[in-house]
């Protein structure tokens, strides 16, 4: 029997963005960074009311179809309990439509908030491992779900054997000498669009030669960062989505050429140099100025924060 949660019951989360498939690891590498959405839920008598400041204010739809209220709702069903009503305020700092994790974040985000709704009503809150597999369920791949749930660099993998798949990730430990600095344009793109500009079919050079990157990538993340520049080396997506973002592909050969490890972070526009010197060349952070893109240091990001009662937000 569903459990029906009483109204005035608070919780919060806070998210990190995150950056996938750094170069090879095409839906299963991926890292959180430093920037955070937080999210507030109440339960109320009835109705659904949804706030929201920051990224995507004015832009999103404020109803049941909003990500963060059906991630909520999904968490309250699995979680065996359902709320009268709510009232959900998200306060959003990553961006939307860049390739930073923005969808995975709501999603984490709002099944992280009902953990903080259950913890109150004596019911068990959703482990990692819940968390990992609903939300990539959402997304269909569990790089970006995986980092914003765990923090730090992870590796990820989906067993389709089952019905839904199953998805599941691992941590691994970044080598503290890796600075991470995204390169954020102005314009967006869509996942989605992005995905189709993929063939059905790949070679046996191509998968080779990515298998032997993605394998590499995992040494260089956690233990030689000086072959980073070889690791982030891909022939599976980023070639192939270079034309639907001819400023971003260009800004990718020009790091690259400075001898700067950097790739496409998740789908793009945005994207992410992996570095081991305290800045980027001038000669990079010249183009990015001139041709839009935001550049700047981040932190590697925390694993999905929840609480009960308060934000969580410091």
């Amino acid at each position: 029997m569903t459990q029906l949660l009483p109204a005035g019951l608070l919780a919060s989360s806070v998210v990190a963005a995150s950056s996938a498939n750094l170069g090879p690891g095409f839906d299963s590498i991926g890292l959180a960074l430093g920037l955070y959405d937080e999210i507030i839920v109440e339960t109320t008598d009835s109705g659904l009311v949804v706030e929201v400041d920051g990224e995507g204010a004015g832009e999103l739809a404020l109803g049941p179809g909003h990500l963060v209220v059906r991630a909520i709702k999904r968490g309250l069903q699995a979680a065996g309990v359902s709320a009268p009503g709510l009232k959900v305020r998200c306060r959003n700092a990553i961006p939307h439509s860049r390739g930073l994790g923005s969808s995975a974040a709501a999603v984490v985000g709002g099944l992280a908030a009902v953990n903080g709704l259950v913890a109150q009503a004596g019911s068990i809150p959703l482990s990692q491992t819940q968390l990992i597999q609903l939300a990539s369920e959402f997304e269909g791949h569990p790089d970006n779900a995986a980092a914003s749930v765990l923090g730090g660099a992870v590796v990820s993998w989906t067993d389709r054997s089952s019905d839904p798949p199953t998805y599941s990730a691992v941590s691994l430990r970044l080598h503290p000498d890796i600075r991470l600095f995204p390169a954020m344009p102005k314009h967006r793109s869509s996942t989605a669009e992005a995905r189709i500009l993929l063939p059905a079919q790949v070679s046996h050079v191509a998968a080779r030669f990515n298998l032997s990157r993605a394998a590499l990538l995992v040494v260089a993340l956690t233990e030689r960062p000086d072959l980073l520049m070889a690791a982030t080396e891909d022939m599976l997506h980023q070639p192939q989505r270079a034309p639907a973002m001819p400023a971003s592909a260009e800004y990718l050969q020009l790091l690259r050429r400075c001898k700067v490890p950097a790739v496409l972070s998740g789908a793009g526009p945005a994207l992410i140099a992996l570095s081991t010197a305290s800045e980027l060349p001038a000669e990079a952070l010249e183009y990015g100025a001139a041709n839009g893109f935001g550049v700047s240091e981040v932190p590697l990001g925390d694993g999905v924060r929840w609480t009960s009662g308060v934000a969580v937000r410091s």
